[in-house]
């Protein structure tokens, strides 16, 4: 399962957006610094699998999922406030709450708000994070080189230098233009500044329609928006307020008439389980049906592995059906009778939309 965490300075409305997001109140866990992390399930929305779920009637219905970890946060303690990074080092990508509503209620502790400082302050945090981390396995990686010669430690310490140089000019390591073999080498640290962030701007009601270049130019986000595995979605968590306390029919005709395409919420969860470069393969029955989340590129082997891993090692061939031939056809029956269900074997590269019945040898 994806795992997103959310960062944001305090009054930026992330926790709140976090309880909407999970639609509940999240379990709680401690972290290392001794602070509760909370931790909760919020459903990838996707109207295909809606489609597939009426047209077999299965028992249970199962979307993909991401799992969302928030902590709290204090502001003048550390550039961004950040109280403990660790919880935040397993996650595969950031989701940063910046606050772009102006409230006289709600004060921001900066005393203004000003969406570009924001950012940049965060960022600062998660560099200084990563430059602790990089610094401490250097000083480490030198003294084992003097003890023994390697050319395994060697590359990485030309790779940690480098690394560590751009820290100290403010450059997040997820700008870095690294071979491969050097990125499968730092994941192993989790540096915070080498994931994926999704920048989620809480605007004013007033612009809640608003285009999403319209919101990233006036909060003056270009450049930042414009860098590499960085995307922005905005939301207005006043609004998602009020909607989540409406029944569903209520909460579409409130979207239509701020003329805004489904919630925020969704849009949010959508862009983070894109920002990874994940798609969705389809298991279908009468006993369920059911979205599995897999990354671009994911073999049909591998790709049975998400399902159980005696599929994978018993893996023989997969069935494999085109949604959009599925839906148009009413049947997988039909599908057969049209030559359009394919037997792939291991290697197939599994396609966005996939439905797909694995056979497998136990």
């Amino acid at each position: 399962m994806l795992r997103a965490g959310l960062i944001g300075l305090s009054s930026t409305g992330k926790t709140t957006l976090f309880q909407l997001l999970t639609r509940a109140l999240a379990d709680g866990e401690r972290s290392a610094g001794g602070q509760y992390t909370s931790v909760a399930v919020a459903q990838v929305p996707d109207p295909r699998l809606d489609r597939l779920t009426a047209m077999f009637s299965p028992k249970k219905r199962t979307p993909a999922a991401v799992n969302f970890v928030d902590m709290p946060t204090r502001h003048g303690t550390g550039a961004g406030g950040l109280v403990d990074v660790a919880p935040y080092r397993d996650a595969d990508a950031l989701l940063h709450v910046v606050r772009a509503f102006r409230d006289e209620s709600v004060p921001h502790p900066s005393e203004s708000v000003n969406p570009r400082r924001d950012a940049r302050v965060m960022e600062d945090e998660l560099i200084l994070a990563d430059l602790a981390v990089a610094e401490r396995r250097l000083e480490r990686l030198r003294k084992e080189l003097n003890k023994r010669p390697s050319k395994e430690l060697e590359a990485e310490l030309e790779l940690l230098s480098t690394c560590t140089r751009a820290l100290e000019e403010g450059t997040p390591l997820r700008s870095l233009d690294l071979d491969p073999a050097a990125g499968t080498l730092l994941r192993g640290f989790q540096f915070l500044s080498e994931k994926p962030v999704l920048l989620v701007l809480n605007v004013d009601e007033s612009e809640a329609a608003e285009t999403m270049d319209s919101a990233v130019q006036r909060a003056h986000l270009d450049d930042v928006v414009a860098g590499p595995a960085v995307r922005c979605v905005t939301v207005c968590a006043k609004i998602e307020l009020e909607i989540a306390a409406l029944d569903p029919e209520d909460a579409t005709a409130f979207l239509d008439d701020l003329g805004l395409e489904g919630t925020g919420l969704d849009r949010i969860i959508r862009a983070a389980y894109d920002l990874l470069g994940y798609l969705s393969f389809f298991t279908t029955g009468e006993d369920e049906c059911r979205a599995w989340s897999i990354p671009e590129g994911t073999a049909a082997q591998v790709a049975a592995r998400e399902i159980h891993s005696d599929i994978s090692r018993g893996f023989i061939r997969a069935e494999v059906v085109d949604y959009d031939h599925l839906v148009a056809r009413g049947s997988l029956a039909e599908c057969r009778k049209h030559a359009e269900v394919r037997l792939e074997g291991k290697e197939y590269i599994v396609q966005d939309g996939d439905v797909i019945n694995f056979r497998f040898a136990t």
